[in-house]
């Protein structure tokens, strides 16, 4: 939805900018405040009281949300022989090494996350460029470069997302659907939270959760009171 729609207009006019709203009360608006025809993805966008170019304030995790994303997320395995036997079995997308890796080389990335085995990640390697701008790149630190690819398959398929922290100090991660119940959604953020204050690094000084806005893809931005750290499903 263009910004200057008179759809959007009409929803930015339910957003009080002035105001910090609860988890739920901002889960709530989101979905009121989502026009678009497709059940949109719920995002939200967090500035964080780090220096991301200090390798000892980098934030980057991992979490389950225990209402998933609302998605089936699409997942590439880079595995050969009994790996790669057991990543299908699992569920997973595509499945493959040199094969997969020259796919990818030649522009395809259809899919939303991708693990390795340990042995394959030297190969990965060449296509780190690829597939590091875009947070695709296998990393031992969130559970995708590893032995047990099934366990890491069925992980991601039941809603465990990525996030890390940008150049410019900001977390973006999805939440859920439009068409989650706002109690749903407000757990959902309240378990990526948790995992992003658990993380904060001992070398970050002063505020750390600077400011926090709940959005669907389509509607305009809900400030959230980043002093609210638990029941997040309340009003």
């Amino acid at each position: 939805m263009s910004k200057n729609s008179k759809a959007y207009r009409a929803a930015a006019e339910k957003v009080d900018r002035d105001n910090l709203y609860s988890p739920l009360e901002a889960a709530k608006l989101a979905k009121e405040t989502s026009s678009s025809k497709q059940d949109a993805t719920v995002e939200v966008a967090i500035r964080l009281g780090v220096d991301p170019r200090k390798a000892d304030q980098m934030v980057r995790g991992t979490v389950n949300l225990p209402h998933g994303t609302g998605k089936t997320a699409r997942v590439a395995v880079f595995a050969v022989g009994e790996k790669a036997e057991q990543a299908q079995a699992a569920g997973a997308d595509v499945v493959g090494s040199d094969d997969l890796i020259e796919k990818i080389q030649g522009g395809w990335l259809e899919f939303d996350a991708a693990i390795a085995t340990p042995d394959q990640m030297a190969k990965v390697g060449r296509i780190a460029r690829v597939l590091g701008p875009r947070g695709l790149m296998p990393n031992p630190k969130t559970g995708t470069v590893t032995p047990d690819v099934a366990k890491a398959v069925a992980d991601i398929k039941g809603g465990k997302i990525n996030f890390r922290v940008d150049k410019q100090a900001n977390l973006h991660f999805v939440i859920g659907k439009a068409s989650f119940d706002e109690k749903s959604l407000a757990e959902n953020y309240g378990a990526a939270l948790d995992e992003v204050l658990r993380l904060k690094p001992s070398a970050s000084k002063g505020r750390y959760l600077k400011k926090i806005t709940v959005s669907t893809t389509t509607g305009p931005g809900i400030p959230v009171d980043p002093s609210i750290t638990r029941n997040f499903a309340e009003a």
